[in-house]
């Protein structure tokens, strides 16, 4: 090949055209070995005809992939078919830039390959938008990939309210699949008295406004209600125009019932410590003794008696305690003298906690009194204690029999004003008969 002329053709007219085009061009010789470049290669490259003849191209590729892409042009040269790559090429300034290369066999009369064009176009914008669009690819799976994947609602709708995506969660939450959701009002699952929220929240996302943490009320496709808490943000498009809205919800209905049960056992508790301690109160108050440690040991008692019943509560889950077990346990320490000498009789019946509490004072007064000067106090004493539960109203007796004769007291004692005081204090009556053969007490109390 002579310098002005390529087989007939003015050689510098072609290398002058050739020079004028953006791509890095390239001659080489049948065996691959290139012989001219054009102006654009040694501007971009920094390097001379003498560097890069032959194979010397090989000094401007990438380390990483210069073998490869040897590899690749010997298969072409060899075949005699035209091939096309990518590779980095290092620029003057040494940093390297993406190309596309392609490469075309030009033959002879005879068909022989006589010598190769090339062709490198830089392609580094384009390479990074691809890794850009890659990457944006990416993170729009994953995100979702998680949007599809949480428990939590996520929808999105137009500004009309019309739905436009809708994930998994929704689908378990609200029983409507994607395909029966998507193109239908987002009302669908708010309550009619509620549809005014929706106005509402669309106005304000019109309006560019956030709406964080808001607890409403929506409906299931099975016509349930449940509690939800809504985050809604607005949605706008590429020019920044708020074309819609996205709806993050979470149903919180176990939580909020959670915090109701709560709330009751809290207000529960109150109500059962004032109780308690207005039971103690009035204990306190009317407990008299001739001795300190014997206003201590009548208090004491009248404590354990609570204590007593409480611990019944707990079998219950604090519904009441029923009325045979109170009587029990306030027999108990006298089991071993009493023997089959107190009898009880009467239906079951359940009493709630304060009345529970009332009537094991009452019964620990009449226990104890019993015991120090009535029918426990003897060997041969006997108890009949009998209720019933008609009305509403538990109705119950305590008759004491072969005791110490009784002789009417000349005032009412401490005992007997303390469940005089619990009846009374919970609407209902206690009354004694004072007979010779036996002190009777008779109580009504409404259930």
């Amino acid at each position: 090949m002579s310098d002005n002329h390529l087989d007939g053709v003015d050689w510098a007219a072609l290398a002058a055209l050739v020079d004028a085009i953006p791509q890095l061009a390239w001659i080489a010789d049948a065996s691959g070995d290139i012989n001219w470049y054009n102006r654009r290669w040694y501007d971009y490259t920094g390097t001379d005809f003498e560097q890069m003849q032959g194979w010397g191209w090989q000094k401007v590729h990438h380390p990483e992939h210069v073998d490869r892409v040897v590899a690749k042009i010997k298969m072409s040269f060899e075949t005699g078919t035209p091939w096309e790559d990518t590779f980095p090429l290092r620029g003057k300034d040494g940093t390297y830039r993406w190309f596309l290369s392609r490469a075309l066999p030009f033959r002879d009369a005879a068909g022989q390959i006589i010598r190769w064009y090339g062709t490198n176009t830089d392609i580094t914008e384009r390479k990074e938008m691809e890794s850009a669009l890659r990457h944006s690819e990416e993170q729009l799976n994953l995100l979702a990939s998680i949007v599809h994947s949480t428990d939590d609602i996520i929808v999105s709708k137009n500004l009309d309210g019309i739905i436009s995506s809708w994930n998994k969660g929704a689908e378990r939450v609200f029983g409507y699949t994607a395909a029966e959701a998507i193109g239908q009002p987002i009302t669908m699952i708010i309550p009619e008295n509620r549809h005014a929220e929706e106005r509402e929240i669309l106005s304000k996302i019109r309006h560019g406004e956030r709406i964080e943490h808001f607890e409403t009320i929506r409906q299931r496709k099975d016509g349930t209600q449940i509690v939800v808490s809504l985050t809604v943000s607005p949605v706008k498009n590429s020019d920044g125009v708020i074309v819609g809205a996205s709806k993050i919800a979470r149903d919180i209905t176990d939580q909020k019932q959670i915090q109701e049960r709560i709330s009751v056992l809290a207000r529960e508790a109150e109500h059962r410590s004032k109780n308690l301690l207005a039971n103690v109160n009035a204990m306190v108050n009317l407990s008299r003794a001739d001795t300190v440690d014997e206003l201590k040991q009548s208090v004491q008692g009248r404590i354990q008696a609570l204590a007593n019943v409480h611990s019944l509560f707990a079998a219950t889950r604090w519904i009441g305690a029923e009325l045979t077990p109170i009587l029990k346990q306030e027999f108990a320490p006298y089991s071993a003298e009493v023997d089959n000498r107190v009898r009880m009789s009467g239906p079951q019946v359940l009493l709630e906690p304060d009345l529970a509490q009332a009537v094991a004072i009452v019964i620990h007064e009449l226990a104890t009194n019993a015991a120090k000067y009535g029918a426990l106090s003897t060997n041969h004493g006997c108890i009949d204690v009998t209720w019933s539960d008609a009305d509403r109203k538990l109705q119950l007796v305590w008759a004491e029999t072969n005791g110490p004769r009784v002789v009417p007291p000349s005032r009412a004692g401490f005992g007997s004003k303390i469940i005089q005081v619990m009846a009374a204090e919970r609407t209902g009556t206690a009354s004694f008969d004072w007979r010779p053969e036996g002190m009777v007490c008779r109580i009504i109390l409404p259930l």
